[in-house]
């Protein structure tokens, strides 16, 4: 089995002509991707990355294996790119307890914001604590992950000795430049490559996401090998009519050209909340430009459905829903029967709690189209490593396919350095006197 795709509740709002209609469309943009001519074509090393990372996973898995024995709490240090895959992964498959269980070593992240509350309560229970870092970084400069980096190195050197602390820093970064490579190089840090054909949100399966996911105490083999499966099932020699990235990408497309300017991935599983947000970066900063793209967003149902569920049911129709389903879920809850019945339940004694569950699923997504809303449905056989790595290809490669349908490069995130210039002006970095006045005329 293999994730599904069903877009018939899209058919309501656009015709299965108007999705068929952008074969062609479809196809070029498969083209430019597996021919390297389209724009941002040096960052394509994603493309084949379930094959290529092979060779590596061994080396990753006896690292990770090593950090999991040295330390009680491991520290990965990124943003954006660098930790959503990881966090998306480890979220989904961890118990959702699991922080009280204390299995294995927990997993924090930090870098992904200048919060100092936050930093000072993580360095407050990292006190006296085993814990290493991974350290993700391309250049080592981006100011989130490099502040939190400066912060936990010296404190593991304080707590541990400056040569344990060796032992247990582990920089993913660029291959040969770039402060954190240096700084790598010279401190004699165990290391992993970010390929320069990479961008980090395509990175999760590279050692970018591998590498915290094996921390976590997941199965990294099996993750790629489902990304291996769906490569297959979305390459460009598959026909349209069965190629899943393929069809989500036309009519995602479709929608959009329909005014749906809005698209809500929606969950029924609360394990699922990370995968909404590395999904949001995906297609944000790989649409989000030249005044185009869908704006994506995401739900937790039923949850969202007692607070958004109103908008979305009767507010301004110009959004969409892709739906994921998980078809079985791990463990078994059956409802029971209680004598009073005050609650008035009864009717579902005997029932498993997911059943209700699929009813309230089906049951929204009827509402919906019927008030206006079309869906999109991916369903996952289960929550497991295996169908995640062929939900994160299929994403990725639709997000590539439906980036040149709509025009614009989905490789580059120009905008992302907009408030970083400010942001420095505004602190008298060395280097930004010219904008720091400029700005300073504006306030």
């Amino acid at each position: 089995m293999d994730i599904k795709l069903t877009i018939e509740k899209a058919f309501p709002f656009v015709s299965e002509e108007a999705v068929n209609a952008y074969k062609e469309q479809v196809a070029h943009a498969q083209q430019l991707l597996h021919n390297g001519t389209g724009a941002g074509n040096d960052f394509l090393g994603w493309l084949n990355l379930p094959e290529d990372i092979r060779p590596q996973l061994d080396d990753i898995q006896a690292t990770a294996n090593l950090l999991r024995q040295k330390c009680d709490i491991i520290v990965c240090i990124g943003i954006g790119g660098s930790y959503l895959g990881a966090k998306a992964v480890n979220d989904a498959l961890l118990g959702s307890f699991a922080w009280l269980e204390q299995k294995g070593p927990q997993i924090v992240y930090a870098g992904q914001n200048i919060g100092e509350d936050y930093l000072f309560e993580l360095q407050q229970l990292l006190k006296n604590k085993r814990f290493g870092i991974i350290s993700i970084s391309k250049s080592g400069t981006t100011t989130e992950p490099a502040l939190a980096f400066r912060l936990l190195k010296t404190q593991l050197e304080e707590q541990q000795g400056k040569e344990e602390a060796k032992k247990l820093i582990v920089c993913i970064t660029d291959k040969a430049r770039g402060a954190l490579r240096t700084l790598a190089t010279q401190e004699g840090y165990k290391t992993y490559v970010i390929e320069d054909n990479i961008g980090g949100r395509f990175s999760v399966l590279s050692p970018v996401g591998l590498l915290p996911i094996a921390c976590a105490g997941f199965d990294i083999y099996q993750l790629i090998r489902g990304a291996d499966r769906m490569r297959q099932l979305c390459d460009v020699s598959v026909p349209f009519e069965n190629n899943p990235a393929a069809q989500y990408a036309a009519v995602r497309n479709v929608l959009y050209q329909n005014g749906k300017k809005v698209e809500l991935l929606v969950n029924f599983h609360p394990k699922l909340h990370y995968v909404s947000e590395w999904w949001k970066q995906l297609y944000g900063e790989s649409e989000g430009k030249d005044g185009k793209g869908i704006f994506p967003a995401s739900v937790d149902f039923t949850t969202d459905l007692h607070s958004m569920g109103q908008y979305i049911q009767d507010g301004e129709r110009h959004l969409f829903e892709t739906v994921i389903s998980v078809a079985k879920p791990n463990h078994r809850v059956d409802f029971p029967f209680n004598e009073a019945n005050l609650d008035g339940l009864n009717f579902l004694a005997g029932k498993r709690v997911d059943e209700v569950n699929k009813m309230a699923e089906l049951g929204t997504m009827l509402a919906h189209v019927d008030g206006g809303v079309p869906n999109i449905k991916i369903e996952m056989p289960e929550l497991n490593e295996f169908y995640l790595g062929e939900l994160i290809y299929f994403f990725e490669k639709a997000c590539g396919i439906s980036g040149y349908i709509l025009g614009v490069n989905p490789f580059n995130q120009p905008g992302v350095e907009a408030y970083k210039k400010n942001m420095f002006a505004l602190l008298n970095k060395p280097g930004y006197e010219a904008e720091s006045e400029a700005i300073r005329k504006k306030l």
